[in-house]
């Protein structure tokens, strides 16, 4: 196959501040900062903010999912860091947590022996 993904990249307002508050998330560092457009190296691969003037209305169509060993501790962790808890979900063996970065954007945490 030909493509290969390079990273994932949220819209913002403030894109150097989420990218070092992901990289405190997800045990990483910044590899790339223009300002404009600042990548985060971590948890596997790369997430990426860019700078546009307004957010985007309604829900995110796309988001990210993490798995952990300790679901638990990992939830708490993250809003220790300052994310909000949305809800927790079970499907199934499957149980996740949806929270929401400081910029409103949500990701799920679920246990790795889950499926993730």
């Amino acid at each position: 196959m030909g493509l290969k993904l390079a990273a994932v990249t949220v819209d913002c307002a403030e894109p150097r501040s989420l990218a070092r508050w992901w990289a405190d998330a997800l045990g990483g560092e910044i590899v790339a900062d223009y300002e404009v457009y600042v990548a985060v190296a971590g948890a596997g691969g790369v997430l990426s903010f860019q700078k546009v003037p307004a957010p985007t209305p309604g829900k995110n169509r796309i988001h990210v999912d993490f798995g952990a060993a300790d679901r638990t501790a990992e939830v708490a962790r993250l809003i220790a860091l300052g994310a909000v808890e949305v809800g927790t979900h079970t499907f199934g063996d499957l149980t996740w947590t949806v929270l929401a970065d400081p910029d409103g954007n949500r990701f799920c945490v679920s246990e790795e022996s889950s499926g993730g």
